[in-house]
């Protein structure tokens, strides 16, 4: 059992959270027990995380959709109040990163997206990797685009939404985990082939035929369910706590 406060500690050291400015608050969001054992993780705080986390006597849950979004109505009631009563209740400790778990160089979302698609990062486009939210690459091997969606598929076990721009092979990738669908016109500026993302709108596909660029849009929970088991799981080996993650499942 360690400090709740040496935990988000090596958070920060490893996250770098006051390099983003993001739409959330990065870091402690609710406070709970001051000592730690177990770390209960998953991809948004929803309700049925938090009985997860009480059913699991948890100290603390580490999210990347944490509470206190930019423009959410402020009134505690509904479905906020039943949530942050639970946390409350339980004396259960919230940590939420954002943007500074989609850009991590190692274990970040991007990153191990990444990883387990087989794609060479060599780049981001905005940014220094660690830093940049669109990053570049290249496959193992080059496919088309009907290719590339069952190779999605097999991996992310789900078939993605597919917007095919163009006849030729893969060859060059970009990719943004989440809702990143409108950074698709920098990653043909940036020359990919194709783009993958989370999410969709019905302007994307336009931008797609016109702009000669694939999308794939391999849902926003399934391409951002890799980067807080890896948090976790470096915590857990650096700090000697106990980490577990539930995947709730979400279509989107």
């Amino acid at each position: 059992m360690i400090a709740r406060d040496r935990l988000v500690d090596a958070c920060t050291q490893l996250l770098h959270p006051d390099r983003f400015k993001d739409y959330t608050l990065n870091g402690l969001q609710v406070a709970g027990r001051e000592r730690v054992q177990r770390v209960l993780s998953g991809v948004t705080a929803c309700q049925a995380l938090l009985d997860e986390a009480v059913a699991w006597e948890a100290d603390l849950i580490l999210v990347h959709h944490g509470y206190f979004w930019k423009n959410e109505p402020v009134a505690i009631t509904g479905m906020k109040q039943r949530r942050l009563a639970t946390l409350l209740r339980h004396d259960i400790n919230l940590l939420a990163y954002h943007l500074p778990l989609d850009a991590h160089a190692t274990l970040g979302n991007n990153a191990c997206l990444g990883d387990r698609l087989g794609l060479r990062a060599t780049a981001c486009a905005d940014g220094e990797l660690g830093e940049g939210l669109l990053w570049l690459g290249e496959p193992a091997e080059p496919r088309d685009t009907p290719a590339m969606a069952r190779y999605l598929e097999a991996v992310l076990g789900r078939a993605p939404t597919t917007v095919q721009g163009h006849e030729r092979a893969i060859r060059r990738i970009a990719w943004c985990t989440g809702g990143a669908q409108d950074m698709i016109a920098s990653a043909a500026e940036a020359g990919a082939d194709a783009f993958i993302s989370g999410e969709i709108s019905e302007r994307t596909t336009h931008q797609a035929r016109e702009m000669g660029i694939s999308y794939f849009a391999a849902g926003h929970h399934a391409t951002e369910r890799y980067g807080v088991q890896a948090l976790g799981a470096r915590l857990a080996e650096e700090l000697g706590i106990e980490h577990r993650f539930v995947d709730i499942d979400n279509p989107a």
